[in-house]
């Protein structure tokens, strides 16, 4: 039996594969070549089941444990995970508060409701982040709320890392509670510039990896508001200061009834932006210092 299925070979074009006799590219698909593919999937599919104590479906009925040992063994391993996983944030959390001084106000309803949203995470990148929560909500109580956190929990490592790229295109305000994403500026139209194709100025987000589809999946994990909110009108020669990732950034009015344009973190996502390190990316801070040139005078060091 083995041997035939070896031997067994499927011609998915008939008159194809008869008109191109001899000729190499002919379509066919041999069961033989696939098996491996399968197996190797197959494999994988069983080992992940394992994990979970999910494996026993998967065998012959000879083999299965009764009903109520298999529950027990999946309770089992969950716990036992979930220890794993809990313990190895306590350690890097440790390591986190390594040169910090821990509030003695310390919440411990917080501290219990944080191990139960964290324990189920097991990508050490992500349990470096929520050491990184445990260890800053320590040091200074109330820097992370309970809302957070459990955003922050339904949350991928596509989208923490989707989070970080947001924060490396975003200006903070001298208080560091309001974050921004800077989208263009614009001149209230008037009799002199209302054709003037340079009244609006736009910042290409996505050409630095922030497209429209990644706005709205932050909007979706509430760290943004999809709506585009404007600044106050500024008059002639009024300033406004901010900083681009640790870099200061001075901005002033060249004209009178300039506004700048912005997508704003909402305050889970000020919270959680407090997890992502300042890194510039000089190319964008070029970019978005050219597109903002017409309506304002900039002062920077990079």
């Amino acid at each position: 039996m083995a041997n035939s299925e070896k031997k067994s070979v499927v011609i998915v074009d008939k008159e194809r594969a008869q008109s191109d006799q001899g000729d190499s590219n002919a379509i066919i698909d041999h069961d033989a070549t696939k098996k491996p593919t399968e197996s190797t999937v197959h494999k994988q599919f069983f080992n992940i089941s394992q994990q979970f104590g999910l494996e026993v479906a998967l065998l012959p009925v000879e083999k299965q444990m009764p009903i109520e040992d298999r529950s027990n063994k999946r309770a089992r391993l969950s716990s036992l995970r979930k220890q794993k996983n809990i313990e190895a944030i306590m350690e890097k959390t440790y390591n986190f508060c390594a040169d910090k001084v821990i509030d003695k106000r310390t919440d411990l309803d917080w501290f219990n409701r944080f191990i139960t949203l964290a324990e189920d995470v097991g990508n050490k990148t992500m349990q470096d982040l929520w050491a990184k929560i445990l260890a800053g909500e320590l040091a200074r109580t109330g820097t992370y709320s309970l809302k957070a956190l459990k955003v922050f929990q339904e949350m991928s490592i596509v989208e923490a890392k989707l989070l970080a790229k947001a924060c490396s295109l975003a200006v903070k305000d001298q208080s560091r509670k309001n974050i921004r994403i800077i989208s263009g500026s614009y001149q209230q139209a008037g009799l002199l510039n209302f054709l003037s194709k340079e009244r609006q100025q736009y910042t290409n987000l996505s050409q630095f990896g922030l497209n429209h589809a990644d706005l709205l999946s932050l909007a979706d994990n509430h760290l943004i508001f999809i709506q585009e909110s404007e600044s106050n009108m500024m008059v002639n020669n009024e300033s406004i200061n901010f900083s681009y990732n640790g870099l200061p950034l001075k901005l002033t009015s060249k004209k009178a009834k300039v506004t700048l344009q912005f997508y704003k973190f909402t305050a889970i996502g000020v919270e959680l932006a407090h997890l992502i390190a300042d890194k510039a990316n000089d190319d964008f801070f070029g970019h978005l210092k050219q597109q903002l040139s017409h309506h304002f005078n900039i002062a920077s060091s990079e």
